[in-house]
């Protein structure tokens, strides 16, 4: 689409290189097409460069400087420029073409990336921490990506549209973004959006190290270490940071069809996809003094997902449910249902897998090594990746 369009970039992308430019170079965009820029806002500036169709590489080789600026200084600002969008290129070009070049193949590359920049949780956090702005984050993304009234925009559909965290921050000005860092006390050094994210991605990476704690609702346990949170709030917690965990042993979580399958007020924690419609469905359950017991109950749930997920067509090879642990009675139980295959994984050796993944320089891990059903022994799961 973007080819038939004449694009170079997506919109999104241009988005990010105007919101970058100084008003002096904006107002040079504008006279260069015969527009006045005198009186004329930012947000205005931006708007018209956006809808007139004007190529990426004409306004960095070109628009927005003055006629005096020499081929040093063009290149010198193109430089600045990607520092500015937070581009990590392996080299800048010896020419000024070769450089703007390199920095749009740069953004289109970096798609997949910008997604990894926060766990699942740690999105779902960005959009909670936005949503008292004004206009509120889900507004302004309805606005600048054009998505309908009617489409949910949780978190997970995010993801789904190919919205990154990078864009949520980008439908925010160069000065709203600024204050919305000074809100969180974050240093005022350094791009003022990737410092946004890097402080989401810290408070998961916390919640990750003790994630024990989160299994177990050890609320005085992550108070001590420097974890605000609130009870209520830990089994959402827990569930959040199990699902960033299989993200990192590279399994896909799946939250389009999680969505497809879910009732009003009930639905699955987790959904692995395998590929060929074959799916894991994990149940996350907290569970504070000794070792979780409710058998009946919690195999009621797994039934009623994995009929949905049938009625989907999709075909369930597993059910896994994650725990700090659990009683011999419902291991036993586990073991001995004839309706459904269960396996039990503690926390702690969910944990231990990916700790042993990310010591591996090239680890082997299958989500088939969670479907052997019964108690999993996570010492020979780390041991075999």
């Amino acid at each position: 689409m973007h080819k038939l369009q004449h694009k170079e970039l997506a919109d999104k992308y241009m988005l990010r290189i105007l919101r970058s430019l100084t008003d002096p170079e904006l107002s040079n965009l504008l006279r260069r097409y015969g527009q006045k820029s005198r009186g004329v806002s930012r947000h205005d500036k931006i708007a018209f460069v956006m809808h007139a169709g004007i190529p990426v590489s004409n306004i960095l080789l070109r628009d927005i400087f003055e006629a005096t600026d020499n081929q040093g200084q063009r290149k010198d600002r193109v430089k600045l420029l990607m520092e500015d969008l937070g581009l990590n290129v392996s080299r800048l070009g010896t020419t000024l073409q070769n450089r703007v070049s390199i920095l749009m193949k740069s953004m289109q590359s970096n798609a997949e990336a910008e997604f990894e920049l926060l766990s699942v949780s740690g999105f779902k956090e960005l959009i909670d921490s936005l949503s008292d702005t004004i206009p509120p984050v889900l507004e302004r993304l309805r606005d600048e990506f054009e998505i309908e009234e009617s489409e949910d925009l949780e978190p997970e559909r995010l993801r789904a549209l190919g919205i990154s965290p990078l864009d949520i921050l980008y439908v925010y000005t160069n000065d709203e973004v600024k204050a919305i860092r000074d809100a969180m006390g974050l240093p005022k050094r350094n791009n003022p959006r990737l410092a946004i994210l890097n402080s989401f991605a810290s408070a998961n990476d916390k919640l990750l190290e003790h994630y024990e704690l989160l299994a177990s609702r050890d609320l005085a346990g992550l108070q001590a270490v420097g974890i605000s949170i609130k009870e209520a709030e830990i089994g959402a917690k827990f569930e959040e940071i199990t699902k960033t965990i299989f993200e990192q042993l590279g399994l896909k979580v799946d939250e389009e069809l999680r969505k497809q399958v879910s009732a009003k007020k009930d639905r699955p924690d987790v959904i692995l996809s395998l590929g060929d419609e074959d799916v894991i469905i994990g149940e996350v359950k907290s569970y504070k003094n000794g070792d979780f017991a409710k058998y009946s109950s919690t195999s009621r749930q797994v039934k009623s997902y994995v009929n949905r997920c049938e009625g989907n067509g999709n075909r369930v090879s597993q059910v896994l449910i994650v725990s700090p642990g659990f009683s011999p009675d419902f291991i036993e139980s586990a073991e001995m249902d004839t309706e459904v295959n269960i396996s039990l994984l503690e926390s702690a050796g969910l944990k231990k897998i990916l700790e042993a993944y990310k010591a591996r320089r090239k680890p082997k891990f299958s989500a088939r090594l969670l479907t052997k059903g019964g108690l999993l022994k996570s010492d020979l799961i780390a041991k075999s990746i």
